[in-house]
């Protein structure tokens, strides 16, 4: 998702799905400012809705900026027979690191509440 795709949830009422987890956040006046802001112009939304699809759209933006790092295996053949190696960035430890996790919370928490 990118962030100009929020405005248009946002404008629908898009809702995900949420864990019974929270994460106390202090945030510098402005930056709350800027969310209840949000808030007013999306009054559907609550303050805690549009913090975390921020921050969706900044983590789904940092995956996609990692940079691609060659290493020595070739793991496949493009279109043309060229050789693809692997990525030895950050990429595949972060896509790994956040499947552990994932794992780890889905069997702690209960079962998923689904808001539409």
């Amino acid at each position: 998702m990118k962030t100009r795709d929020l405005l248009n949830d946002w404008a629908k009422h898009s809702y995900g799905s949420r864990t019974e987890s929270t994460i106390a956040l202090h945030l510098p006046l402005k930056q709350l400012a800027r969310i209840l802001a949000l808030v007013d112009l999306f009054p559907e939304q609550t303050k805690e809705q549009i913090i975390t699809d921020l921050l969706e759209v900044a983590l789904d933006d940092i995956e996609a900026t990692m940079p691609y790092i060659k290493g020595n295996n070739v793991i496949a053949e493009d279109e043309f027979g060229d050789p693809t190696y692997e990525d030895i960035g950050l990429t595949p430890r972060m896509l790994a690191l956040s499947k552990k996790h994932l794992k780890q919370l889905q069997s702690t928490q209960p079962k998923l509440k689904q808001n539409e």
